[in-house]
């Protein structure tokens, strides 16, 4: 990623088409930040206690300082599928991948997405670098890094291999390595891309964060406030620089605790074995990653594939769908249909939790432990679905009114190349 000569800005657009839609990249730097698992609660508690003010800049729609929306989250609400929704500007059934974990049914093994296997297409990020654009994804999490930077001519890194992004950046970048559970992972992040920008080396960035202060505390916690704060102040850097930056999130997160703080979990594999029999069924939670002190592999989703043809998959149904803390239950084809996932990746049923209730395999294959001393708070289902979508700069009427009436989250680039007026 060669620097910009000083006094020499980029005049002619940059232009590629990705999945049916053309990104015209004009000469101000654009700058997408998924600032994993925020909820629009904790934009709401970070404005409130006066501590983001570049946030709520984006709110004062009034005075036409930048603009505040909301966007849906695809199905399910995991950072797999979203990621790449956003960076394919497509949902999944576009791009391939619907979880962060997935079963093989023709071997029954368990796969992790680690790397692009799976996915479909190209990446915008790609398709502008590879036009000429200087272009730079950095994640907090590795597991995403590969598929994010899927075609990608540019800089491509992570806060878990620090010291190669430092090397990557340059001398200018001087943050400490992160601890990978930490808010630290995030402003690792963060930091990179204002080093990048600062040297004038980007004319487009994806910044992809963790959600671990999320999954660890509510929105009004203090630790909650504190890391809001920190990124609103990124926010405003690249705003000074020049940059227009566009806000989204992969999903929202919700308490799956109960009152005296233990995790309030279904067990739907425990449940499908004392009707079935052992190993007749699988759950697949894809929820599961290798943050497993995140969520212990607990989310609002799940797939279930029955692998007798004895069972009856309506009695299978009606079995899980009268359990307390199950909210839907759907065929495999309903569940691609409804939610817009490739078919070919769905089990025999999904199952969506209710609102406050987490869904699992069974009891014994979930380490708990991982939780001790925090309440249980993830992600999955259709109550946390609903996510910010802030941009920098006022977005030009058309635009605007098309991301006001229903905006998606693989709107967020469309939305910040193509809508801000140059």
């Amino acid at each position: 990623m060669p620097a910009f000569a000083a006094g020499d800005p980029r005049v002619t657009p940059i232009a590629a088409t990705v999945n049916g839609r053309r990104y015209a990249l004009g000469p101000r730097p654009v700058v997408v930040i998924c600032a994993d698992g925020c909820s629009p609660e904790y934009v709401d508690a970070v404005i409130a206690a006066g501590r983001a003010p570049a946030l709520a800049r984006m709110r004062a729609t009034t005075q036409a300082t930048g603009f505040d929306g909301a966007a849906l989250a695809a199905m399910p609400t995991f950072t797999n599928p979203n990621n790449l929704s956003i960076v394919t500007g497509a949902p999944p059934s576009v791009h391939g991948i619907s979880g962060n974990y997935t079963l093989d049914r023709a071997t029954r093994s368990e796969v992790m997405m680690l790397d692009d296997s799976g996915m479909i297409g190209e990446t915008i990020p790609g398709a502008l670098s590879q036009a000429g654009a200087r272009v730079g994804v950095i994640t907090a999490k590795d597991k995403l890094r590969k598929a994010l930077s899927r075609g990608l001519d540019g800089l491509s890194g992570s806060a878990e291999r620090a010291e190669e992004l430092q090397r990557a950046v340059g001398p200018a970048f001087t943050a400490a390595a992160p601890d990978k559970y930490s808010a630290d992972l995030s402003l690792f992040v963060l930091d990179a891309g204002v080093s990048l920008l600062r040297q004038r080396r980007a004319d487009l960035m994806y910044l992809s964060l963790s959600d671990f202060v999320q999954h660890a505390h509510a929105p009004n916690a203090f630790e909650a406030l504190d890391f809001m704060a920190a990124l609103d102040r990124r926010v405003a850097e690249f705003v000074e620089l020049g940059a227009v930056v566009g806000i989204v999130a992969d999903h929202g997160m919700t308490d799956m605790a109960r009152p005296d703080g233990t995790p309030n979990v279904v067990w739907l594999g425990d449940i499908l074995e004392a009707r079935f029999g052992e190993g007749t069924t699988r759950v697949i939670c894809p929820i599961t990653d290798p943050f497993g002190r995140h969520h212990g592999s607990l989310g609002g989703f799940v797939r279930v594939y029955l692998f007798d043809p004895a069972i009856d998959a309506g009695a299978a149904r009606d079995l899980l769908a009268r359990a307390a803390g199950v909210d839907l239950v759907l065929t495999g084809a309903e569940a691609a249909a409804r939610f817009d996932m490739p078919p070919a990746a769905e089990g025999d049923l999904a199952v969506i939790g209710a609102p406050g209730f987490a869904l699992g395999a069974c009891r014994a294959d979930h380490d708990l432990s991982q939780l001790i001393g925090t309440r249980l708070r993830s992600h999955g289902g259709l109550a946390e679905q609903e996510v910010p979508f802030l941009l920098s700069h006022p977005l030009v009427p058309n635009i605007a009114a098309r991301m006001s009436k229903g905006a998606r989250v693989w709107d967020i680039f469309d939305a910040a190349i193509n809508g801000v007026t140059p």
